[in-house]
Parts: C-alpha cells; structure tokens; sequence
C-alpha cells in the first residue's frame, strides 16, 4: 500500500498548484518515481490539428506528432496502454526523436489520460526503466496514477493555463 499512500501524498500536493506547467512537472515526477523510469513526457491531445504535443519532456524540447504517430499516437488510437520492451524492434517507434536528442530509449511505458466524458486527453509516456523492463504491475500503477490525476489535468487545460 505503500505506493497508493505516496499517491495520495501527492494529490494534496497537486491540488495546491493553479497552473499547467507546475501540475505536469509534478505528474511527471511522481510517474517517474512510482516506476522507476528515467524520464517521462506527457502528451497533451489537440484533436483540432489533429496532433500530440509535449508541454513537459525531459531532456529534450518540445515534441509535436500527428495523432497516429508512433507508440504514442497507438495510444491515442486504441485508447489503451501500451508496455514496449524493445522499442527499437518495434515499426511505431519514433527513432528520429532519440537521434535528435543523443537518448537511448531502452524501454517504455505508455498510459492514456482519459477526461471526464471517456475521450482520451492526454498520454504519459515513461522511457528507462532503471534495472528491469516495465511489466503488468508498472501498468496497473499507471493507469491508475492516470485516472488519479485526470480531473487536475482536464481542470488546467480548460482553464489553459
């Protein structure tokens, strides 16, 4: 239950903040904590351009993809999570992000963001995880981190901040 207490923790925390970018930086530093991962983006959805777009990625600027584009995109589209081990060997994986970075993905983790009418608003995405592969119990944390944190989320950006 350990976990499941420091998530709680943390949503007294984010319930103090009153902007986007503050809110996304702690999400992704509890998600990278709840599961060991390196480094984490989360990708809001603007079904308008028809695009996923990073207001928060480690390491790198911000990172812009149509909505079917890479392990990301088939988030978006299946609406469901996504464990890939062997990015690298995977036809969705995006290489060009790691050659313009100089990161190594070695594995990731992907969990939709669901708003309150069930639409998928946004994906977190975790990269490395430290000493193993992400695995069923990394995604059960996930997912319900996502669902945890999905009003806050829909809160900040229709209040676009």
């Amino acid at each position: 239950m350990k976990k499941f207490d420091q998530i709680a923790e943390f949503g007294q925390k984010l319930m103090t903040l009153k902007n986007m970018e503050h809110a996304l930086e702690l999400i992704s530093d509890e998600a990278k904590k709840l599961v060991n991962a390196d480094r984490c983006s989360i990708f809001i959805v603007d079904k308008e351009d028809k695009m996923l777009w990073t207001k928060l990625s480690d390491g790198i600027g911000r990172i812009v993809i149509s909505l079917d584009s890479g392990i990301v995109g088939d988030t978006y589209m299946q609406k469901a999570p996504q464990i890939v081990n062997s990015p690298y060997d995977d036809e969705r994986f995006l290489q060009n992000i790691d050659k313009k970075s100089g990161y190594k993905t070695e594995n990731i983790i992907t969990v939709p963001i669901f708003d309150s009418k069930r639409a998928v608003m946004g994906i977190i995405q975790l990269l490395n995880k430290s000493r193993s592969d992400f695995d069923t119990s990394d995604l059960e944390m996930l997912t319900f981190f996502a669902n945890y944190v999905s009003g806050s989320l829909e809160l900040a950006i229709l209040k676009g901040n």
